[in-house]
């Protein structure tokens, strides 16, 4: 009677360690890489091969990564926008190409297309707020921070929708006609020149001076701010820079040189703009203070083209040449 007592509680056991999942002991049974128990082959005769990777795939660790990407590191990182004075253009948008992140842009006040890349480094803004490039559409009238990248022109940030429609170009004067009161302004990213209408109302300054249009004569520097209307566009202010034939003084520091050509970029301490100066490289003395960062104070004409120094005097630790 106590054997087989005996014999039901092992049975009982051995039940109860299968209900929770347990396999029971076989003496010619093998160890998984889990740990489990499984009869051998040899007891239950060749299995299918399909049985035979299902068991395997079973019986194998999983192995999981103990880290996961980054999707903003799956983004490639953009250049830094260029470097360089920022130009506004104001136009009207003709196209929009969101394939290859560029606008086809008519400049008030006539002239050819202009090609202007954008990209994510682009700040868009419709009526003072944030928007999107995918926002615009053929028509819509725009102001465009525009700087030179090589060859292309890229825009900074893209305003369209604006309440008072106003531009701002800075360039060369081509030409004044007093008959049409119009001013022809040739910028260096357009291909064409601006045309505005000088009005009574126009503002025409050099500095604190105030100025006729009469005396903007061909190859004036000036800074024009305008505003389009349904007749074109009208200058509010027409600011000189230079005048051609006569003689700036400029003091900053160097940029960049170029002693075999001649050139040197300064940053004015004046207005933070750079300025490309000519000078001439066989009046260059004390080479090795000629060099990025250092003082300088030049003296130089505009010629209706550029600037050529008449003077340059270069300060390095204290110590000043004169070319």
């Amino acid at each position: 009677m106590r054997f087989h007592l005996l014999g039901f509680v092992l049975a009982g056991l051995t039940l109860t360690g299968i209900a929770h999942g347990q396999a029971a002991p076989s003496q010619s049974g093998e160890t998984t890489s889990l740990g489990a128990i499984v009869p051998s082959s040899a007891a239950l005769g060749p299995a299918p091969a399909s049985s035979r990777d299902a068991l395997r795939n079973e019986t194998q660790p999983i192995e999981r990564s103990s880290t996961a990407a980054d999707p903003a590191s799956l983004v490639p990182d953009l250049p830094p926008l260029p470097r360089g004075k920022a130009t506004l253009i104001g136009g009207t948008v003709e196209k929009l190409d969101p394939v290859r992140d560029q606008l086809m842009v008519r400049p008030f006040g006539g002239g050819k297309m202009m090609k202007i890349r954008f990209d994510a480094r682009t700040h868009v803004y419709r009526d003072g707020e944030g928007a999107s490039a995918a926002d615009l559409k053929p028509g819509d009238r725009v102001y465009i921070d525009t700087l030179l990248d090589g060859t292309a022109i890229f825009a900074r940030s893209i305003r369209f929708n604006m309440h008072t429609p106003e531009g701002e170009s800075q360039g060369a004067v081509v030409a004044y006609r007093a008959d049409k009161s119009e001013l022809w302004v040739r910028d260096a990213l357009s291909r064409e020149p601006l045309r505005v209408r000088v009005t009574s109302s126009t503002r025409l300054v050099q500095g604190e001076r105030s100025l006729l249009a009469g005396d903007l004569a061909p190859g004036t520097l000036v800074t024009v701010k305008f505003e389009s209307g349904k007749d074109g566009d009208v200058a509010r202010e027409v600011s000189v820079l230079a005048l051609p034939g006569a003689s700036y003084s400029f003091a900053g520091q160097i940029v960049a040189v170029d002693l075999r050509m001649g050139l040197l970029m300064l940053t004015s301490e004046t207005d933070g703009k750079n300025y490309e100066i000519y000078f001439d490289p066989s009046a260059v003395s004390g080479e090795d203070q000629w060099r990025q960062g250092a003082a300088v104070s030049v003296l130089a004409r505009f010629d209706g083209t550029r600037y050529t120094a008449e003077n340059v005097t270069i300060t390095s630790n204290g110590s000043p040449s004169k070319p």
